[in-house]
């Protein structure tokens, strides 16, 4: 008996042969009726909406919406955006990922809920907060004109702004989660050999942690391409300079139903191409 087989009788005889394992599969594949019919339910609800943006969608007058000034205009402003704001979410979220994961301080509870709060807080809200720390009148705001001559509302660079604050803690939540799930020892045991904890960091943990960040990056990038109520309540709604595409969809329902259903398209396909990107990541996790 080759040592296959072995392991094939010894794993048999613990779990009560073959004809157990076929029973245990074939229980976890019968769905009882009670639960079958929700959840078909919630999967029509979920699904009715984009089947009906595609069944309505202009798809003769497709391109000629595509190709327009207003739509190119909007969706380069978003990309661009939406790249830089996730350029800065990783430049100061990864380190702050590190600093919840890697230190003990006392408070860490409530600054990880701090920065977790954007996921929860309604855009609007956010849009406000930030007026009122980085406006004209802010808090910080204030003394950025002042002494600098910077003002950020109704700029592109508080689209970039606004963005960042609700694009961020998606980052951070996947960049530390896979901190935690890293081996700590190799840091201490690259520490022990000489090297300061950065060097540590930039040559032995974050190597490890890559594919965190880059699920990390794309959710940030996507939900930072879809930024609405922070965007249009911090920066506005001015074509060519804040009009991001969210809020050339917002605007042109009301004028033009056609086009608003175009860049909905072109925002569906990024959202399906960030799911397919991320696919294999949580098929290797799960």
């Amino acid at each position: 008996m080759s040592p296959h087989d072995k392991s094939a009788a010894v794993a048999d005889t613990l779990t009560g042969g073959p004809r157990r394992r076929r029973v245990r599969n074939g229980a976890s594949r019968g769905v009882p009726l009670p639960l079958l019919v929700p959840a078909l339910a919630g999967l029509a609800f979920l699904l009715l909406p984009l089947i009906a943006l595609l069944v309505r969608a202009p798809w003769s007058s497709l391109p000629e919406q595509l190709t327009s000034a207003e739509v190119w205009q909007a969706l380069r402003l978003s990309l661009v955006c939406a790249t830089a704001a996730t350029a800065l979410s990783l430049v100061v979220g990864v380190p702050l990922a590190w600093l919840l994961a890697r230190t003990d301080f006392p408070g860490r509870g409530l600054v990880r809920a701090l920065v977790t709060l954007p996921l929860v807080l309604p855009p609007v809200v956010g849009g406000v907060a930030l007026l009122l720390a980085l406006g004209r009148n802010g808090v910080v705001g204030q003394w950025l004109d002042s002494w600098f001559g910077i003002t950020l509302p109704f700029t592109t660079a508080g689209v970039i702004v606004a963005e960042t604050f609700v694009a961020m803690p998606f980052l951070v939540i996947s960049v530390e989660g896979t901190l935690r799930a890293a081996d700590p020892r190799y840091e201490e045991a690259a520490t022990t050999l000489g090297a300061s904890r950065f060097t540590a960091f930039r040559r032995i943990t974050l190597p490890l942690i890559m594919p965190g960040i880059a699920a990390g990056s794309v959710l940030a990038w996507a939900r930072a391409l879809g930024e609405f109520g922070a965007t249009i309540t911090f920066a506005g709604n001015f074509p060519g300079r804040t009009q991001t595409m969210p809020l050339a969809v917002y605007l042109a329902l009301q004028n033009d139903p056609a086009a608003a259903i175009a860049l909905s398209l072109v925002l569906l396909a990024v959202s399906i191409a960030v799911l397919a990107g991320l696919r294999d990541r949580w098929m290797t996790a799960s």
